[in-house]
């Protein structure tokens, strides 16, 4: 087995002998770790040697919106976006990659729709807008979500890339930023256009939305997702919510980011790591991570200590069944 199948167990929910894992590392983090002489002189991707790999795309952004954007009236002026990136041998460079590498190849859109929306207005003016202007902010969230669609269709082809990310925070850690209501009418619609495209080209659809996102979970699931993150402790109760939905979820986070991970010894940090990793990964349906990319504030004996973790039972890169 290896580690996409690795991954595509766990994403199957088949119980396997040590779980995937996909680790995040801020910049400010891996620069500590630089700073500590840790690295051995590697590269930050080949020091986390996640069973994941981030597969870059061409995607979307803002460009030169007008002053009316910004204020409190819904804007009038066009919401003008631009490229990134470019597709000069973009199929052929990820068909090399594969033959290199044996991980799950995954495409991730952080800010696709609802944070795209906001990013346009700011987060206050666009939950005004969602409601005060519901009309044309249902027309301006279908406008994102059909740029969105030509851009997905333009690699989903790729037959090398496994799963693709759609990234929006939903939630506070204390519940949805809007009213279930608001979410199923505004969001669901557009989000559903994008799970079943996805779904159409034969890729798993993974979402990450920060926060209590518990009020959505059950509708997320009759959409088709299969790996939601970054499931934050702080806000959610991650065995409630493997006890309810273990069975139709893979859950990719877990681990406090909070709490263990800045303020815990390394032993702490190992002996929670385990805890959620045991819990989480029976009868597969997790990947092991942190509940958010790991920050300058943990200290570098416990990033090794959720590395070892993480790297535990995998004798000399071998991947048993």
């Amino acid at each position: 087995m290896d580690r996409r199948e690795l991954v595509k167990a766990a994403i199957g929910h088949k119980q396997t002998k040590i779980v995937p894992y996909s680790i995040g590392l801020c910049p400010d983090a891996w620069e500590a770790l630089v700073a500590a002489g840790v690295t051995e002189a590697k590269g930050r991707e080949e020091f986390l040697d996640n069973d994941v790999e981030n597969i870059p795309v061409p995607w979307w952004t803002w460009h030169a919106l007008g002053e009316d954007w910004a204020g409190m009236d819904f804007p009038s002026s066009p919401s003008s976006c631009i490229g990134t990136g470019n597709y000069d041998n973009l199929a052929d460079n990820i068909k090399e990659k594969r033959q290199l590498c044996d991980k799950y190849f995954l495409v991730s859109l952080y800010g696709s729709h609802f944070e795209k929306a906001y990013f346009a207005r700011g987060i206050e003016n666009f939950l005004a807008d969602m409601a005060g202007s519901p009309q044309q902010t249902r027309r301006f969230l279908d406008k994102i979500i059909e740029r969105n669609m030509v851009m997905l269709e333009n690699f989903l082809a790729i037959p090398e890339i496994d799963g693709v990310l759609l990234g929006s925070d939903w939630g506070s850690q204390l519940d949805l930023l809007m009213s279930p209501d608001s979410w199923q009418e505004m969001i669901r619609p557009g989000e559903q256009r994008e799970y079943d495209i996805i779904h159409g080209y034969g890729k798993d659809v993974w979402i990450h939305s920060c926060g209590n996102i518990e009020h959505v979970i059950p509708s997320l699931i009759e959409m088709g997702i299969q790996v939601l993150n970054p499931v934050q402790p702080e806000a959610m109760d991650i065995a409630g919510l493997k006890r309810q939905y273990g069975d139709k979820l893979t859950f990719w986070g877990g681990i406090s980011t909070q709490q263990t991970l800045p303020f815990g010894t390394p032993e702490e940090v190992k002996a929670a790591s385990r805890a959620v990793r045991d819990m989480m990964s029976e009868g597969g349906g997790y990947i092991f991570a942190p509940a958010q990319g790991i920050q300058a504030d943990v200290p570098t004996a416990n990033i090794l200590a959720i590395l070892e973790v993480a790297r535990e039972g995998r004798d000399a890169g071998n991947m048993p069944e």
